[in-house]
């Protein structure tokens, strides 16, 4: 009989919760019970229907059919006229590339930018594809906390010197998916400063920018003064414009790392499909006011949910931005893991545990905002009928 055909380097990787969870509410459904899934951030709204129609246009002509092979130089351009009209950014073509979204982007770019060994900064709690990317590179992985009496935003003096001398590559995302927490301007001048002082490259994740709330205004990393130069940005249309399948995404900064991603993306990528590309020109080029309003509603959803469980005695934050809710779990349970097992058998709702996103993300679960309104009133009813928030019940 054969060896095992799977290799060593996939044993890092676990399915765990999201099994068993996905199992469960399987079951529930079977048995007929109803089951509110807020573990995946999947936008539930519909992507503008001038974009759906440029991508139907341009899948009608056979000669798209063919590899694209390259960024078609419209796209790029339609980039480099969105960051100058949304965040004030000049920027030329050659510092974009198309990526299949930010995930795959961010899995594959260090690969192009670290060689075996080399020390890259992460956030901890963190999205899985910082650790993945970081690990599949074959890089050291040092990880700063993120912790809630800091706004969630890391403390750059308690990274030790020595870690920060051997730092290659530095990873952040604010608005943060799954902290739910903003980062100002002044935070930004600061990493800026520290990259340069320490010659670590910056590699921002801006997927959140317009899904903002209270009145702030998202923005680009790359329009802090210096960045340029130390840094690059992965930006997505998947939630702004609700195409998360089409895959749409672009890393935009310093060119010679820009280069890199493109040179490491051409050994195994023959392009984006060019009636993809011809929406995304018309989606980056076309109106934005459903963005803005979208995002209105994004918070009505939050203020449903987040002031909901505070109603019924959880004390959950409103989150800053991203559409996700980042909440501590109840006293009395020992887990996050536990609380979410609690919640699917007794309320019927799914979460995700905190855990999942790093050690620092224990004592937390995230809720996705893909509901309407009148189905999280739902939930923090079905919340509140279960009894969970004592947990002195059985599970």
């Amino acid at each position: 009989m054969l060896n095992s055909m799977k290799a060593k380097r996939l044993e890092h990787f676990q399915t765990g919760i999201f099994a068993e969870l996905n199992e469960l509410k399987e079951q529930m459904l079977s048995q007929g019970k109803t089951v509110y899934n807020l573990s995946v951030g999947t936008p539930d709204f519909e992507p503008p229907r001038h974009v759906v129609e440029a991508i139907c246009k341009a899948a009608s002509e056979p000669e798209n059919y063919k590899y694209s092979l390259r960024d078609i130089p419209e796209l790029l351009e339609a980039v480099s006229r969105y960051y100058k009209k949304r965040f004030g950014v000049d920027i030329s073509t050659q510092c974009i590339t198309g990526v299949h979204g930010t995930q795959e982007g961010i899995g594959h770019v260090g690969m192009a930018l670290l060689d075996e060994g080399d020390v890259v900064l992460l956030p901890d709690p963190g999205y899985p594809i910082f650790e993945a990317g970081a690990y599949l590179s074959g890089a050291r992985m040092e990880f700063y906390e993120l912790r809630e009496e800091n706004q969630f935003l890391p403390v750059l003096s308690e990274i030790p010197e020595e870690t920060a001398k051997k730092a290659r590559l530095m990873i952040l995302s604010y608005p943060y998916n799954p902290v739910c927490r903003t980062a100002p301007r002044e935070f930004y001048e600061e990493v800026v400063a520290f990259a340069k002082k320490y010659d670590i490259f910056v590699i921002h994740d801006n997927a959140y920018s317009d899904i903002i709330f209270d009145g702030k205004e998202g923005g680009s990393f790359l329009s802090i003064p210096g960045a340029m130069e130390i840094g690059a940005e992965f930006f997505s249309l998947s939630k702004s414009f609700n195409v998360t399948g089409a895959r749409i995404s672009f890393m935009l900064g310093r060119k010679d790392a820009v280069d890199a991603l493109k040179l490491l993306r051409s050994q195994f990528d023959f392009g984006t499909f060019l009636p993809i590309q011809y929406g995304a020109i018309a989606a980056l080029d076309g109106p934005d006011e459903f963005v803005k309003e979208q995002c209105r509603e994004y918070q009505r959803r939050r203020d449903a949910l987040c002031g909901g469980f505070r109603r019924i005695g959880w004390k959950v934050p409103d989150s800053e931005g991203t559409m996700f809710v980042w909440a501590p779990i109840p006293k009395g349970y020992q887990s996050s893991r536990e609380f979410c097992m609690a919640m699917i058998k007794r309320a019927g709702v799914l979460c995700t545990p905190g855990d999942a996103f790093g050690s620092k993300g224990e004592g937390y679960v995230r809720f996705a905002l893909v509901m309407p309104v009148e189905e999280l009133e739902q939930v923090v009813n079905a919340v509140e009928k279960s009894g969970i928030l004592t947990a002195n019940i059985d599970i």
